[in-house]
C-alpha cells in the first residue's frame, strides 16, 4: 500500500483504530485516490452505511459488480442506476455517477457477505474494491 496516499486519505484514522462513519472526523469510510479505494477492502456488521468520498481531484464512480454482490442485497453506483450495464452505458454517455473531489456516496449494507464494486473510468487500472459483510 502506498503509504503517502493511504495517509492522505483517512489512513491516519484508521493507523489510529478509528477508521469509520464520522470516526475521527474522518466522516468517511473509504476514500478515492487517483487509482485506488482506501481501504480496498472493509470489514463491517450488516446494517452499517458504508461512505466514500473521493479524496482526490479525478472523477471516480462507486459501481457495484451485478454479479459479485449477494444475491438478496439491493444494486447500488453513484448516479443512482439500477444495474451495472446502465452505469457502464452512462458513464460513457455523459459521465454519468462521477463523484468529484470532496463529494461523497453512501450505501447501506444489509446482507451478509461480499461486496465487489469499481471505479468505471479506473477499472483498466486496477481502481476496485471490497466490503465483507458479517451478521
Amino acid at each position: 500500500m502506498k503509504r503517502r496516499a493511504f495517509l492522505a486519505t483517512g489512513g491516519a484514522a484508521f493507523a489510529g483504530g478509528c477508521l469509520g462513519l464520522g470516526a475521527g472526523g474522518s466522516g468517511y469510510d473509504i476514500g478515492m485516490t487517483s487509482m485506488s479505494f482506501e481501504p480496498e477492502t472493509l470489514s463491517v456488521p450488516a446494517g452499517t452505511t458504508v461512505v466514500w468520498k473521493n479524496t482526490n481531484s479525478r472523477a471516480h464512480t462507486v459501481t457495484a459488480y451485478e454479479d459479485r454482490i449477494p444475491e438478496a442485497a439491493e444494486y447500488f453506483a453513484t448516479g443512482g442506476f439500477d444495474s451495472e450495464d446502465e452505469a457502464r452505458e452512462q458513464w460513457y454517455a455523459n459521465g454519468g455517477g462521477n463523484l468529484y473531489g470532496g463529494e461523497t456516496f453512501s450505501y447501506t449494507v444489509e446482507v451478509p457477505g461480499t461486496y465487489e464494486y469499481f471505479c468505471v473510468p479506473h477499472e483498466g487500472g486496477g481502481m476496485v474494491g471490497r466490503i465483507e459483510v458479517s451478521e
